[in-house]
């Protein structure tokens, strides 16, 4: 097994579809650090194969699909539940990227998730504060990827504030540079765009304040490497050194000809874009001077897996974050809960319920399911799929938050198939079987009793659930028994059939 003593595992990887490039990491946990043991980065230029409507062309997608299974056959070895692969900025921009989605997750062996740009900013944030000594100063953390970039204000591993702005070296070097030629007007111009982008957050940030700026992935890292090598910074990226850069680039007039020391070939293409993006936010936030670090999103992601290992996953807090601001009751939901986890010990097995985190949803769906009454009574239900659609939700993938928001949008009133659908195609069944218990364990707490419930049997077989009672429990309870025979109704126009003992 690829176990530690305290069930950690041994070995866990990092994939980041990155809208630039792409990068896998491979990492040995040695006690409550990560030792490399793999590490491989192949520039895909995803972002660049988004045409006008915002399809993927077929050159990206094969360029990704060789990458990700050379990616495969380093981590198809690896037990599920040790690899977390995510997609950034392109592959959210993406209109229907489902079919490719589920080549990409053959092709790497491992289930890729989508993050929304503030979970991007998040895990960036998670793995630079990894990699920088201690203290109590706070810090701005800058990455330019290629379709977007993450500002984030931290102190420690608390953050303050965090955005995604839709610039990245990717997108700005296709639109002002599409011709490769670089004048003082185009940088210019550019410039102009990503200081439109920076505007409306330029204030509050200049307000929270910072003692260190610090830059990270390759963008910044590429831009620190020609300062230093050119002599115009010694230590880091300088305002001066960044203006030198631009009039170098003005100088030399094309992407073709950017033949500067401490620039790879392969970065050439989307440099211009990204020095434009770098300078506009040394400008928009008064900044001098800004540090390097190593690491950025895929270190944040292998952090991020290790404190779910340990029992210190983020989701956990935001739910928990979500009942307090909404004044949820939460000895009400603990009782539905722990019903709801009953029902799954004895459905799980026949129902095929075995994925890694497919418990934690139904739970937490459970803690929140009346999110919505801060709404409205009246159809709290639907409210409270709006609100965690929509809510930023710490540590969750963007199709995490949508299960989350079906099961509490499904937990009771009419059974909604249609929801359904704007989850993953491979996710859809055992969504449906989630809900269902949620449902029934709802349901069982409708009256809000606070005696604990009798220990209920469920027997399941494909669409067909058998509930057994205590003897005449059903007979002392008959509004229970009257709701048993309404959602019999219910799910057998769903497709699912409901049994139970009178």
């Amino acid at each position: 097994m690829n176990r530690t003593d305290n069930n950690r595992p041994k070995t866990i990887a990092a994939v980041d579809l990155g809208s630039n490039s792409f990068h896998m990491i491979v990492v040995r946990v040695e006690g409550d650090d990560i030792q490399i043991i793999d590490r491989i980065r192949e520039m895909v230029r995803l972002g660049a194969g988004l045409d006008e409507n915002r399809q993927l062309s077929l050159e990206a997608r094969t360029r990704a699909l060789a990458c990700l299974g050379r990616f495969g056959q380093r981590l198809r070895e690896l037990p599920p539940g040790t690899v977390r692969a995510v997609g950034t900025n392109a592959l959210r921009q993406a209109k229907q990227a489902g079919d490719f989605l589920t080549q990409a997750e053959s092709a790497l062996g491992h289930p890729i998730e989508i993050i929304a740009g503030h979970e991007e900013a998040r895990l960036i944030y998670l793995g630079v504060a990894h990699g920088l000594a201690a203290g109590s100063n706070q810090r701005l953390v800058v990455d330019i990827g290629g379709g977007s970039t993450e500002l984030i204000i931290g102190k420690q591993f608390d953050i303050k504030r965090r955005e995604s702005l839709h610039m990245g070296c990717v997108s700005m070097s296709q639109r002002y540079f599409p011709d490769e030629v670089i004048t003082a007007d185009t940088m210019r111009t550019a410039e102009l765009a990503a200081a439109l982008e920076l505007r409306p957050i330029r204030r509050l940030y200049r307000q929270l304040g910072w003692q260190t700026a610090i830059g990270s992935s390759g963008t910044i890292r590429s831009i620190n490497e020609v300062v230093q090598r050119a002599g115009w910074s010694t230590e880091g990226i300088t305002l001066e050194s960044l203006h030198r850069l631009c009039e170098a680039l003005i100088a030399i007039g094309h992407i073709g000809r950017l033949a500067l020391a401490g620039l790879s070939e392969e970065r050439q293409p989307v440099f211009p874009g990204g020095v434009a993006v770098l300078l506009a936010i040394f400008k928009a936030l008064h900044l001098e001077k800004m540090q390097i670090s190593d690491q950025a999103l895929r270190e944040g992601l292998l952090y991020d897996k290790l404190g779910r290992f340990q029992h210190e996953d983020v989701r956990g807090r935001s739910i928990h974050s979500l009942c307090a601001r909404y004044h949820l009751d939460l000895q009400h939901a603990q009782r539905v809960e722990r019903t709801a986890r009953r029902l799954f010990a004895q459905a799980c097995q026949p129902w095929q319920l075995t994925q890694d985190g497919q418990l934690e949803i139904l739970c937490w769906a459970a803690r929140i399911h009346e999110l919505g009454l801060t709404i409205s009574h009246n159809q709290f239900h639907k409210h409270g799929a709006y609100l965690i659609e929509n809510s930023d939700l710490s540590g969750f993938s963007r199709p995490e938050q949508m299960l989350l928001a079906v099961l509490v949008r499904g937990h009771r009133r009419r059974f909604p198939l249609d929801a359904f659908e704007s989850l993953p195609v491979i996710d859809r069944g055992c969504a449906k079987r989630l809900c269902i218990l949620l449902r029934l364990a709802t349901l069982l707490h409708r009256g809000r009793a606070t005696k604990a419930r009798p220990d209920i049997g469920l027997a399941v077989k494909k669409n067909h659930l058998k509930l057994a009672f205590p003897a005449e429990w059903l007979t002392k309870h008959p509004l229970t028994q009257m709701e048993l025979q309404q959602e019999k109704i219910i799910l057998e126009k769903a497709g699912f059939t409901l049994d139970y003992n009178d």
